[in-house]
């Protein structure tokens, strides 16, 4: 199941900084934003193979997980905290704020063969 990271934040009179390194456990293959969403619901899929981690740099957001097992809800609104998303984990994102930017950070590269849409029962 997923897991919630506190990412190392140096912060001083100058403001914040934070790292993501040595924190991963995959190599990023690519990243992606969402930002701009209405009231919609985003992602609805698992994978059979990638891993992703989503940080919210910006405003906030929720995200719903299944791994068939147990099911979680995160609250994203700290750009210090890092969400770990196993291939397994059925996942949505919704309650985006007007001004939310979620990052994501993948495993592999894009493949629609990857993706499974179909929910646990």
């Amino acid at each position: 199941m997923s897991n919630l990271l506190k990412l190392k934040t140096l912060s001083d009179t100058r403001g914040s900084l934070t790292v993501i390194e040595k924190v991963l456990s995959f190599e990023i293959k690519r990243v992606f934003y969402i930002y701009g969403v209405d009231n919609s619901l985003r992602g609805g899929h698992r994978h059979k193979e990638t891993y992703q981690a989503a940080i919210c740099i910006k405003g906030s957001c929720t995200i719903y997980m299944n791994n068939g097992i147990s099911e979680s809800v995160h609250l994203l609104n700290k750009p210090d905290e890092c969400l770990l998303i196993n291939p397994e984990d059925w996942h949505t994102m919704y309650n985006f704020s007007e001004d939310a930017v979620l990052m994501v950070f993948a495993s592999s590269h894009f493949d629609s063969n990857d993706y499974i849409y179909d929910k646990y029962e």
